[in-house]
């Protein structure tokens, strides 16, 4: 029981479940939900899970960012087949794609349910431009720091994996948040602050 505001808080049990649970969800995405053409060494062309994992983040807290973390840890390695000391560090890319919007919204109190100009503006900043030039950065930059492409790669890689993602995040993340965040919102698995 939080005793300072009165409401009964959620078991930690209910959000290792959800971690499990979207977890799974995100390593099946980064395996199979692809659509691949040559961006560069290593990288896919529509990486579907980005969409699905931002919404996830902006429902579930931080709890959303580990699972998209080990997500594309599990997921990606196995489509990728990136060596797994490389992965470690090139899967930050999708935490940094799903920490930037949660920390946006949160920072600057904005509706994750879209529902006003600038709930959508910040979205637009934080959860679909920076989000996905941040993480588009790091994978380009860290396959080249793995010896997986050469830093020449870097730029095709990057654009590639930026507007691959640009594409899936606008098509799906905004449908997801305007239309199912309501009944996330209603239930006890919404998360209103980073934990809880």
């Amino acid at each position: 029981m939080n005793i300072g505001s009165g409401k009964k808080q959620k078991p930690l049990y209910t959000s290792l479940i959800i971690l499990v649970i979207i977890t799974a969800i995100n390593s099946l995405l980064a395996r199979f939900g692809v659509i691949a053409y040559p961006v560069g060494p290593g990288s896919s062309g529509l990486y579907f899970s980005v969409a699905f994992m931002i919404a996830f983040t902006l429902w579930f807290g931080a709890w959303g960012a580990i699972a998209a973390y080990i997500g594309c840890l599990i997921g990606a390695a196995m489509l990728a087949s990136i060596p797994f000391d490389v992965n470690l560090y090139w899967s930050f890319a999708d935490l940094w794609q799903v920490l930037i919007p949660l920390m946006a919204f949160k920072t600057l109190d904005a509706d994750i349910g879209l529902r006003t100009r600038r709930d959508f503006l910040i979205f637009l900043i934080f959860g679909w431009v920076l989000n996905n030039l941040v993480g588009a950065g790091w994978g380009a930059s860290t396959f080249a720091l793995g010896g997986i492409a050469s830093w020449n790669d870097v730029p095709s890689i990057l654009v590639g994996w930026f507007i691959g993602n640009l594409i899936v995040t606008i098509a799906i993340s905004p449908l997801l948040l305007r239309y199912i965040t309501p009944y996330i919102q209603k239930s006890r698995l919404y998360v209103r602050k980073y934990w809880v």
